[in-house]
């Protein structure tokens, strides 16, 4: 069964134009015609064109598409294959790129003037909207983030990193007494709980004991604040919400 010009164009999401060309060219030439001269496309004909069309998406100009498609002992699989390592390569690429617009809009939403070197030293790995952006979400409206708001639109480079710092022992404290097995309705477990709501109170907003239950109820409800903990100690995500709970007891 073969397939008109006009059939394949729709078929493939391209123009008859753009498949007349091919043919003129040499690329894809239809292994039919019709007693009136008409092209008509095989499977044979649409692999190739399905070749085409990936180099072209990768890049490639036709003249080595050409070249490309008529290696010899070259079959389809080596063609997928080789597309498929090529796509993966402009994935990775991509995705660096998405980041660094992620982290440029962390930068412009919270309306931080950064240099390109600052910008990266300060969000490579700390991110800030886990407790701007999720407040919004959760509490938008509430004074709390009407505060955090206000108090992040002052600070300097030098703030961030301070922030950064901080934030990276308390990080640490955590993973020390959670790999140790302290106890998380321990003393000490408390006592770094408590730190943690006094970085937020510090840094961001008036972070009431019920408020950090919740935020500590978020970061196991929550996949994302999940990974954020556990690639640092699986697990420690639930150890800090049981430690957050424990602590807010105390304090009742």
């Amino acid at each position: 069964m073969s397939l008109s010009v006009g059939q394949v164009a729709r078929l493939a999401g391209t123009t008859v134009r753009t498949l007349h060309h091919y043919d003129e060219i040499g690329l894809l030439t239809p292994t039919e015609r019709t007693s009136a001269g008409y092209r008509r496309y095989t499977d044979d004909d649409l692999v190739r064109l399905q070749h085409i069309l990936l180099y072209r998406e990768l890049g490639f100009p036709l003249e080595e598409i050409a070249v490309i498609l008529d290696e010899p002992h070259t079959d389809e699989l080596t063609h997928l294959r080789r597309q498929h390592e090529l796509l993966t390569r402009r994935s990775q690429h991509l995705d660096g790129i998405i980041t660094a617009v992620e982290r440029a809009i962390e930068a412009r939403t919270m309306n931080i003037t950064l240099t390109p070197e600052e910008r990266f030293e300060i969000f490579g790995d700390f991110r800030p909207e886990d407790h701007d952006a999720e407040a919004e979400r959760r509490w938008g409206g509430s004074e709390e983030y009407a505060q955090s708001r206000r108090r992040v639109a002052t600070y300097t480079p030098a703030d961030w990193l301070q922030l950064k710092a901080e934030a990276a022992a308390l990080s640490d404290d955590l993973v020390a007494a959670y790999k140790a097995g302290l106890p998380a309705d321990g003393e000490h477990a408390m006592d770094l709980a408590e730190r943690h709501r006094g970085h937020i109170v510090r840094w961001f907003y008036d972070c009431t004991h019920h408020i950090h239950r919740c935020l500590g109820d978020m970061y196991v409800e929550d996949p994302r604040f999940t990974a954020t903990f556990d690639a640092l100690a699986p697990g420690l995500a639930g150890y800090l919400r049981q430690a957050i709970h424990a602590n807010a007891r105390r304090h009742t």
